[in-house]
């Protein structure tokens, strides 16, 4: 089978034909329909974060057919459509058994420690295969599987109830999920922060107050727009030491400010300044749980989520569009999420 990999870690990803993935008894084999681009896969492709044996298909925004299916999955499993939870577990573990699988000890993640989506055929437990509501478009499935789903379980860790405020700070596809989750959710008033004046304007578009923090010190307009107070929930989808900062002091008296991207360098804290003063809680957000992603699915069935708009380009299964994407997302694109559809 075709399929786009990651061949050297700082070279661009290689077209490559790998042998087509053979199911074991509780396996399914998926025939990929759609794949997201994320953010992630450049930190890969980069060396920003550890992969698994070379050469890796990436891709961990999956969704599509099931073509084959193991000894111990029902035969008519075949041919429905699902998309794919990309952490797999052991399954028997503690964390497993209680539904926390992205802490299994032996858990691999699809397109970083297994082929992952950039090919034309995926193999995984059939646990992992959700099935995808009629009324969803398998496009719009592939990029739930980590935006909306990681989304999600970031305003599950920060507690959010209804009418809370939150602030958004990078709207790519994690941000822009997040305030239409927060939307549908029933968040108070919801500020995006971004540089990209086109994704503050489709941000604006979702009802969001937008904020460039080229133009004023965020966390300050925001606490001005709330009257000093600060928001209720802060989420930091960019990983840079100033979104931190500005992430940490946006936040109000007891709120709770949840660190989502990936940043290799430390950022700065001052905890009476940051922390103690207003007894604000930064909360950790490792990937999200086949939960998250079967909940979102079910919220985007009911029609309550809209992500359609959020795909903003479709490419072919092509190692330089590919690469074309994630030169991108390095230098900083006004594309939300683009999705590869073989």
């Amino acid at each position: 089978m075709k399929a786009v990999c990651l061949e050297k870690v700082g070279a661009p990803l290689a077209e490559r034909e790998l042998a087509d993935p053979v199911p074991a008894h509780n396996d399914v084999v998926v025939r990929t329909t759609a794949a997201g681009i994320c953010h992630s896969d450049a930190h890969y492709r980069a060396g920003a974060s550890s992969v698994g044996a070379l050469p890796l298909a990436l891709g961990h925004e999956v969704a599509g057919v099931v073509e084959q299916v193991g000894s111990n999955v029902p035969a008519n499993r075949v041919g429905t459509r699902v998309a794919l939870h990309y952490l797999v577990g052991c399954g028997d573990c503690e964390m497993c058994r209680s539904g926390r699988e992205a802490f299994c000890e032996h858990v691999e993640m699809l397109g970083k420690n297994r082929n992952g989506g950039y090919a034309q055929r995926v193999v995984v437990p059939a646990g992992n295969a959700i099935p995808v509501p009629d009324s969803v478009d398998d496009a719009v499935a592939a990029i739930m599987m980590c935006s909306t789903s990681t989304a999600l379980h970031a305003l599950r860790r920060a507690g959010f109830r209804p009418g809370e405020s939150v602030a958004v700070f990078g709207c790519g596809g994690l941000g822009m999920s997040a305030i239409l989750l927060a939307t549908a959710l029933g968040a108070g008033p919801i500020f995006a922060v971004d540089i990209s004046s086109a994704k503050l304007d489709r941000a604006a578009s979702l009802g969001a107050h937008p904020v460039n923090p080229n133009e004023h010190d965020a966390a300050n307009a925001i606490r001005a727009a709330t009257g000093r107070r600060g928001v209720d929930i802060s989420l930091d989808f960019v990983g840079r030491p100033v979104t931190v900062d500005a992430c940490i002091r946006a936040t109000g008296v007891q709120g709770r400010a949840a660190m989502v991207a990936l940043m290799d360098v430390p950022a700065p804290i001052y905890t009476y300044r940051d922390l103690i003063a207003r007894e604000i809680s930064v909360i950790g957000v490792s990937d999200h749980l086949k939960q998250d992603a079967e909940d979102a699915l079910s919220l985007a069935a009911d029609g309550l989520l809209h992500l359609s708009d959020m795909i903003t380009r479709r490419v072919p299964l092509s190692a330089p569009a590919i690469n074309q994407v994630l030169d991108g997302l390095e230098s900083g694109t006004t594309d939300v999420r683009v999705v590869i559809e073989p």
